[in-house]
């Protein structure tokens, strides 16, 4: 191969590097996006109906494989300063489930209000990086 032919192949694959790059994050992003979505609506729908403890132990084992699952997420490089903050919303909204089952309505709302607040911090995060999380519903 001459030299023309190595570097036109190596330009070539640095664009394919760094352009799967983005769509990787990309994926990363529509990944947590569902699963907090998801947590939120149940969280939601526990809130106007919390006397319902059957509902609330199938949304806690809901919540607890979406906790083991964003745990076990493979995260690109370009947003691993916000997964932390991804797995601190899923845990919260799990302990709102818990303590919904528990019949402890004040910890439910605590805990609804904490995962709220550390979504609002992630969004930050992922601003911060240059990225958002895109709407799923």
């Amino acid at each position: 191969m001459d030299r023309r032919g190595f570097l036109v192949g190596s330009a070539a694959s640095l664009c394919a590097l760094f352009s799967a790059a983005p769509s990787f994050a990309g994926t990363y992003l529509y990944r947590a996006s569902i699963l907090i979505d998801g947590a939120d609506r149940e969280s939601s729908l526990l809130r106007r109906r919390l006397f319902d403890k059957d509902l609330a132990r199938v949304l806690h084992r809901v919540a607890l494989s979406r906790v083991e699952a964003a745990s076990r997420m493979s995260v690109p490089p370009e947003v691993g300063k916000a997964h932390p903050h991804c797995l601190l919303v899923l845990e919260a909204f799990e302990r709102a489930a818990d303590a919904a089952v528990r019949g402890d309505n004040e910890g439910f709302l605590v805990s609804q209000s904490r995962a709220r607040a550390e979504l609002v911090t992630l969004v930050s995060v992922l601003k911060e990086l240059g990225w958002e999380l895109p709407k799923v519903s």
